[in-house]
């Protein structure tokens, strides 16, 4: 048997890491600055270790272009290589030189950390450029600097260098089809993308690049509400000021930090797109963070940091594993935490914010059980008295009322006959006006079974009925007078779908409202809302309405006496009565308003013309 060991050539991976490895070109720059930042931390590591004498403010990394000589050049003075070691780290490809120097100077301080994890950054630069040069010299006073060069092919060249200082220095020489690498306005951009944050002083042809501290570094308790809206301001400058704000630190079981904003909901939001970016140790990896924010969460901005994320090799995504579906759960746990700590310390801010957080919660209790069991406590509905409650509270201060039902409206401004039985009965109602309350409240019926919630024009309720004055006296043909009321609406109404009842409601203003089972209607607006154009086809679908007349009403009294004289003319009211509860309640079919409109006019000039002739 024999056994041998596999040979990787690089005239066969060079052109892989070129084409293949790096999804995006401008990385390049991103990997060059990162391994400059990774060699002054190390000197900064030595210094500390007493083997080198520097003092940060002397710290720097330097981008210059020289567009004549199509020359873009990284300089550093960070801990610079000797021969032997330039050999090691640049030669063998994918060797990782950070991994080697942290098991020897190891650091718990969060400024050593080390950038760079696979050895690959630096033949990035070979997407661009023909020829790279490195002009180096280590920190060790007794090693001479060092001169490396290769033009992407399996062959280098190495020779004395000309560096006087510690540091190093990579030239690129820069292909003919990338003029854009030449482009002072086109670096600037992609190191205020990248580098924004590195905490060494960054300069593009001696202008200052990363001049803005990264504020998730601190922590929560060292910011101030100005520093946060300032910061804010900096990240996304066209915004309105954000709700409020979630300072992530967490040390265990995973290093996360990071600001997450809460912004006011704009009509062009896009759930599907996450407006949160990644970091890894203060480099920018992806402006999208799907696969760490949950869905409910799509919302939010602001800057993730985390060097536990798992990056694919080229530091472009991430790689999804256990730790990336613990910081989904993390990030969702602190949002509920900081709005809970909200309602319940600052309950007139947590008010003031609600109605731009709300579709968030509701969406995130639909799609998260956990989600649900840490806020199922702030989740609030307003009443149509205008007054903020839980469903657990109204449940509490109703249940002899309503036992185990919760009574709501869609609209506090439509409907307002119906709603006012219900105050005059002191039975609360709830507002549900968002898309999102339909599947709320069908969520929340399996929850708290067997609870349901009722829309106010779904039943009569025996709390909306008086009693006293119910007419239960049979006449000869063995039918009380409602019967007879009943059967005289039902003949007037062109529509015989529509089912009529005559019941004595709790007061005398209101003339009848539509009846519609919750369920049915409940089905019909899914539906409805997967095909709006079918609205026509509703009444067959799902069953017949039923229009309640109240035998309370002077109005319904009225037409019925007019029909002695004029028959005609109290159909047409009673058509009127009957669409105007359509209209009040939301329920009138848009295709019949033109029909509601003509017979409206038609009906004011026979009752205008019927006044001038009694005159």
């Amino acid at each position: 048997m024999e056994k041998g060991a596999l040979e990787i050539h690089s005239e066969n991976i060079l052109p892989i890491i070129k084409k293949w490895l790096y999804s995006d070109r401008d990385i390049f720059v991103r990997e060059l600055v990162a391994n400059a930042c990774d060699a002054i931390r190390k000197t900064r590591i030595l210094r500390d270790e007493n083997e080198v004498q520097v003092n940060d403010e002397d710290f720097r990394i330097d981008v210059k272009i020289d567009a004549t000589a199509r020359i873009l050049k990284f300089i550093d003075n960070g801990i610079g290589m000797n021969a032997a070691e330039v050999k090691k780290y640049i030669a063998q490809i994918a060797f990782s030189g950070a991994e080697e120097f942290l098991s020897k100077y190891k650091s718990n301080d969060e400024k050593d950390q080390i950038i760079g994890h696979f050895g690959l950054g630096f033949y990035s630069a070979y997407m661009v450029a023909d020829l790279v040069e490195i002009n180096t010299r280590s920190y060790r006073s007794e090693d001479q600097p060092v001169l490396w060069r290769c033009d992407g092919s399996s062959e280098y060249e190495i020779e004395e260098g000309t560096r006087t200082t510690r540091g190093t220095e990579i030239s690129l020489f820069i292909g003919k089809e990338h003029d854009e690498c030449l482009d002072a306005a086109y670096i600037e951009k992609i190191l205020r993308q990248y580098c924004s944050f590195l905490p060494y002083p960054i300069y593009l042809n001696d202008k200052r690049i990363n001049d803005h501290a990264p504020l998730w570094i601190k922590t929560p308790s060292e910011c101030t509400d100005d520093e946060y809206l300032k910061f804010y301001r900096y990240l996304y400058p066209t915004d309105e000021d954000p709700l409020f704000w979630i300072h992530l630190n967490v040390d265990y079981p995973f290093n996360l930090k990071g600001i997450l904003y809460f912004p006011k909901v704009r009509r062009d939001f896009d759930p599907n797109k996450s407006s949160v970016s990644l970091y890894s140790n203060r480099v920018f990896v992806s402006d999208n963070c799907k696969d760490i924010i949950p869905n409910y969460l799509m919302v939010l901005k602001g800057i993730i940091d985390s060097p536990d994320i798992p990056l694919n090799v080229s530091r472009s995504y991430l790689q999804i594993d256990r730790n990336v579906r613990q910081l989904a759960s993390h990030i969702s746990k602190k949002v509920t935490d900081s709005l809970a700590s909200l309602y319940k310390n600052d309950n007139e801010k947590f008010l003031k914010v609600w109605p731009d957080v709300s579709l968030v919660v509701k969406l995130g209790l639909l799609e998260d059980d956990k989600f649900y069991e840490r806020s199922k406590d702030f989740v609030i509905w307003k009443d149509i008295d205008q007054k903020w409650t839980t469903v657990t509270e109204y449940l509490e201060r109703n249940r002899e009322k309503t036992q185990d039902k919760v009574f709501y409206t869609i609209d506090e401004k439509h409907g307002r006959e119906v709603m006012q039985i219900y105050r005059a009965k002191n039975i609360e109602v709830l507002c549900a006006n968002s898309p999102l309350d339909p599947y709320v409240m069908q969520f929340l019926e399996k929850k708290l079974s067997p609870v349901i919630f009722q829309r106010i024009d779904a039943e009569i309720h025996e709390h909306i009925i008086d009693k006293t004055r119910e007419k239960t006296l049979l006449d000869a043909e063995g039918k009380t007078d409602a019967v007879k009321l009943a059967e005289f609406v039902r003949s007037k109404l062109p529509d015989d779908q529509i089912e009529v009842e005559a019941k004595s409601l709790a007061t005398n203003e209101i003339p009848g409202f539509v009846m519609m089972d919750e369920k049915q209607r409940r089905m019909r607006d899914y539906l409805m809302s997967l095909a709006p154009d079918e609205r026509g086809a509703e009444p067959m679908m799902f069953g017949k309405r039923t229009f309640v007349v109240n035998t309370n009403n002077h109005l319904i009294e009225a037409i019925r006496k007019l029909d002695h004289n004029k028959p005609t003319l109290a159909k047409e009211l009673i058509h009127e009565v009957y669409d105007l509860a359509l209209l009040s309640q939301r329920e009138m079919d848009p295709h019949a308003l033109n029909d509601f409109v003509n017979r409206s006019m038609r009906l004011l000039e026979s009752l205008a013309t019927e006044i001038v002739k009694e005159n």
